[in-house]
């Protein structure tokens, strides 16, 4: 390890070998923290929190802290982060409560830009980016690959779907469903995020049957129900069309609608 002398360690931490943590960090007693892990100065790092290995933490940033919900009353409720993240400066995510299941989660190979906020009983995918000052309120999901612009506020409880792309500035209330472009206050679907599927390296056969269920979903003038039923008459059903329909079937705060002047 090596644990530069001024850094506040507890005893009771357990820090994998080779674990670097510089100046003035703190290091809390029920805290876990991964081989390969690298944490930065004035860093701190409370509850009962568990990070996974080549992490890189960086100097203000204040982790595993207590939810900001005013019927926590003190009780043992945690944040797990992945391996391969990188948590720039002054980034804050706090534990989960007993209310939402007692968990906030990271995943893997995200990227959390400066001042970013992850709020209690949040659960981040893998692959996720979130830009400066994004903020998420409490019990929010957000699926893999998904990029948050920066300044964006997502409304508790709000689901974001794999693949998509929240435009700087937006406000999200609703779920946004798998693959889409969204932006505006509130947030509105504006197309599909092509460049995001393609990075991912979606197939040119899967993004067409996607484009087509785009068209049906959101550019007729059927309802909800009649656009599903519609899709799974005249479309192949593949991998991906089915994870969007069944995302909009089960979405809790209603599938986000489209403007009138939107494009894809």
């Amino acid at each position: 390890m090596s644990i530069h002398p001024t850094a506040i360690i507890h005893p009771d931490a357990r820090i994998a070998e080779d674990v670097e943590i510089g100046p003035y960090a703190s290091v809390g007693e029920n805290v876990s923290i991964g081989r390969g892990t690298v944490i930065g100065n004035y860093a701190f790092i409370s509850g009962w929190t568990v990070i996974g290995e080549g992490n890189k933490i960086s100097p203000g940033v204040v982790i595993g802290t207590e939810p900001q919900d005013l019927k926590y009353k003190g009780e043992e409720t945690t944040l797990e982060i992945g391996a391969n993240n990188v948590i720039r400066e002054y980034v804050t995510i706090n534990r989960g409560t007993v209310g939402g299941g007692g968990k906030t989660s990271v995943g893997n190979n995200c990227l959390l830009m400066s001042y970013t906020h992850i709020a209690h009983d949040c659960h981040i995918g893998n692959n996720v980016v979130m830009s400066n000052l994004a903020t998420l309120g409490g019990h929010v999901i957000i699926q893999d690959g998904v990029w948050v612009g920066g300044l964006v506020g997502i409304h508790h409880f709000v689901t974001i779907g794999r693949l998509a792309f929240l435009g700087g500035y937006s406000k999200i209330v609703k779920d946004v469903p798998p693959f889409m472009l969204t932006d505006g206050q509130p947030a509105t679907v504006k197309g599909l995020n092509l460049v995001g599927l393609r990075r991912a390296n979606i197939s040119k056969e899967e993004i067409a049957s996607i484009k087509k269920t785009y068209q049906i979903l959101y550019r007729s003038r059927l309802n909800t129900s009649q656009a599903i039923a519609r899709v799974e008459e005249e479309i192949d059903v593949t991998k991906e069309v089915s994870c969007l329909i069944e995302f909009i079937k089960r979405t809790a705060r209603g599938k986000m609608g489209r403007a009138n002047e939107s494009r894809m």
